[in-house]
């Protein structure tokens, strides 16, 4: 039997056909060939076509078919991860009324932090886990504000993720673990929020049924499987945000494990067993895919905004022919430090770390006579790395204290200089493994389906398949320290 995973990211839609009884992947495809647009209506705003992303899923999916390396009639269920806190409305024909609100658009930050005062810090974070900040519930609450004639014509709101399925399946659906995304969910009664609803003036009626992560959410269309070449007997059996996803696909489902990505944006995200929550809010404790009511299990997210986008952006400057191995091989010419230059990858947006502010990239200390390409992306790799460890540290002040970080070998991880410097600046073993978000959908796919018999029987043959060990904890302390007085310049 095969598996279909879909991961909906902001750059491009990944599809990947697993052999579940090998959990190998068969083939991977994605598109587009070229970053996903992303529309900026002015600054701090960020939104995409929901439409778009249907066209690229079909599209990716038949790329798969394309290599005829198995028989599409073979997947039996389909799981889908996606990027999580965007806002898509749709009206009572299930037709879009508005581009998509993505995360990284910060439009509602006044919005969410206003919402935390007058609701209550105290009770925000002890019913949600977080402040309302620039989640989901703060974006609804700015369309309702501001655009009032798309706001009355709203029939359901949903993550990404369930938009795709609904244009899959017909159907719409939600889960805990989405709902806690958005800030809806209330921990201490294990149910929607009705004092989110109420204070926002939300109506109950726009929030579909929630349905556990790992379960069906809806029948493939007979119009779409047509279409798509695949069975009419699908089930969309699991649907999750990219980082708990994330951590299904390296078996972080645990207290005490932690999984990190360094793609578009960076993240740690960690598992405990507690309703434990950040004082500032700094980083962010949600619902994990095996959350339930008997079994707390919280993934804890750190977020940084600009990671990979910030080498990407580096590279279209000088020039998209460089290729990315090609940059690291530069970086890794430049003793640490970069002599004297300094990072602050901090230009997408909005950055909860740092208590929602916007405070933009820079770069410090930069000589025109001393400094080349190779000391701006040395620069930048080592400033990636230290906004994980500045977050890394509010983690531990939460509980959340790793010796070893599972990773997957993509994005910046592909980058030695940069794994490297991960490992020392935050004295960690990085374990690395293969697969990716659409490999975790669809491994999600065969646990929500019944094909595995638990996640247990689904990580059976999740072994890592290398190591780096830090080779100094104190080799970089001088320059990240540095580097975080220059940071306090700008909070």
């Amino acid at each position: 039997m095969l598996l279909l995973g879909l991961d909906i990211g902001t750059s491009s839609i990944k599809a990947s056909v697993i052999d579940e009884e090998k959990q190998q992947v068969v083939v991977s495809a994605s598109f587009p060939e070229k970053e996903a647009k992303i529309h900026v209506p002015q600054a701090g705003w960020a939104e995409q076509d929901p439409e778009k992303w249907w066209e690229y899923v079909q599209k990716a999916i038949l790329k798969c078919h394309a290599t005829k390396k198995y028989n599409s009639k073979d997947i039996t269920a389909i799981g889908i991860a996606y990027q999580m806190h965007g806002l898509v409305l749709v009206d009572e024909n299930q037709k879009v009324l508005r581009n998509a609100i993505i995360w990284c658009d910060s439009r509602a930050i006044e919005i969410g932090n206003n919402a935390f005062n007058k609701m209550g810090k105290e009770y925000c974070l002890s019913h949600f886990l977080n402040s309302p900040g620039n989640f989901t519930a703060s974006k609804l609450a700015w369309v309702k504000a501001n655009e009032p004639d798309i706001y009355k014509k709203i029939d359901k709101i949903m993550l990404p993720g369930d938009f795709i399925a609904m244009k899959l399946t017909g159907s719409i659906t939600t889960s805990p673990s989405a709902l806690s995304e958005g800030v809806f969910w209330d921990f201490q009664k294990d149910e929607l929020s009705e004092d989110i609803l109420n204070y926002f003036g939300f109506e109950k009626s726009f929030f579909p049924d929630d349905n556990p992560v790992f379960s069906i959410h809806g029948e493939l269309k007979k119009s779409v499987a047509e279409r798509l070449s695949l069975s009419t007997d699908i089930s969309l059996t699991y649907k999750a945000g990219d980082q708990p996803n994330n951590a299904l696909a390296l078996n972080v489902m645990q207290p005490g494990e932690v999984a990190a990505t360094a793609g578009t944006s960076g993240v740690i995200y960690g598992i405990n067993d507690a309703l434990k929550y950040d004082r500032e809010s700094r980083v962010n404790s949600f619902a994990h895919v095996n959350y339930s009511g008997e079994m707390k299990r919280i993934g804890v997210l750190l977020c940084i905004n600009g990671t990979a986008i910030f080498y990407r952006w580096i590279r279209d400057i000088i020039g998209t022919n460089f290729s990315y191995p090609e940059m690291n091989a530069l970086a890794s010419s430049v003793d640490e430090g970069a002599e004297g230059l300094l990072a602050l990858p901090f230009g997408n947006g909005a950055e909860r770390m740092l208590n929602n502010k916007t405070i933009g990239a820079q770069f410090l200390n930069l000589d025109f006579n001393v400094h080349s390409k190779g000391h701006l992306l040395k620069a930048i790799l080592e400033g990636i790395a230290f906004s994980f460890r500045y977050g890394l540290d509010i983690m531990r002040e939460n509980g959340i204290n790793p010796s070893v970080i599972r990773v997957s070998k993509a994005n910046l991880f592909l980058s030695d200089v940069f794994a490297q410097t991960f490992a020392d600046i935050n004295n960690v073993t990085v374990e690395f493994y293969k697969g990716d978000g659409s490999y975790g959908a669809a491994i999600g796919a065969g646990i929500g389906s019944g094909i595995f018999r638990n996640i247990e029987d689904a990580a059976n043959n999740r072994k890592p398949v290398g190591y780096l060990n830090p080779q100094s904890s104190q080799r970089y302390e001088r320059v990240y320290n540095e580097w975080k007085e220059n940071l306090k310049i700008f909070l």
